[in-house]
């Protein structure tokens, strides 16, 4: 799904936009600049996980970073290209929210029912700890 999410952008004439960078773009637009810790909590993600994309959307010159309010702080904040983008990203946004709507109608068991019990399940037991659980390491 990201991968069609991607090439609306591309159609759209939004270059180095990837969907993982939708949510953290419009959250800044709304509280203004930001931490990365703080974004991660805003956003319900880890801190690694969010510096990383924070990282890549700097890269493409979507966001600022400077220092926050002590050596080890990052404040992140939006450049002017970024804010211009905002607009069409929560449009999309809203249209991805419809369309997996939409896609629950049609399938005879909801998507989003499915993603919650995934979850609930790797709560319980992590990927990882499944994975390991399952790994038989050839003989050396």
């Amino acid at each position: 799904m990201d991968a069609e999410i991607e090439q609306v952008y591309v159609e759209r004439g939004i270059q180095g936009v990837r969907p993982r960078f939708a949510y953290p773009l419009i959250r800044l637009a709304h509280t203004g600049p930001m931490t990365i810790r703080d974004l991660a909590k805003s956003l319900g993600r880890s801190h690694s996980a969010t510096s990383q994309t924070v990282a890549a959307m700097r890269k493409e010159g979507l966001v600022t970073s400077e220092p926050g309010p002590d050596a080890r702080t990052r404040r992140i904040d939006l450049t002017e290209h970024a804010r211009s983008l905002v607009p069409f990203l929560e449009a999309e946004w809203r249209a991805t929210h419809d369309t997996v709507a939409e896609l629950d109608r049609e399938i005879p068991y909801a998507m989003t029912a499915v993603v919650e019990e995934v979850r609930r399940a790797l709560d319980r037991r992590p990927m990882r700890r499944r994975i390991l659980d399952h790994l038989v390491e050839p003989p050396r």
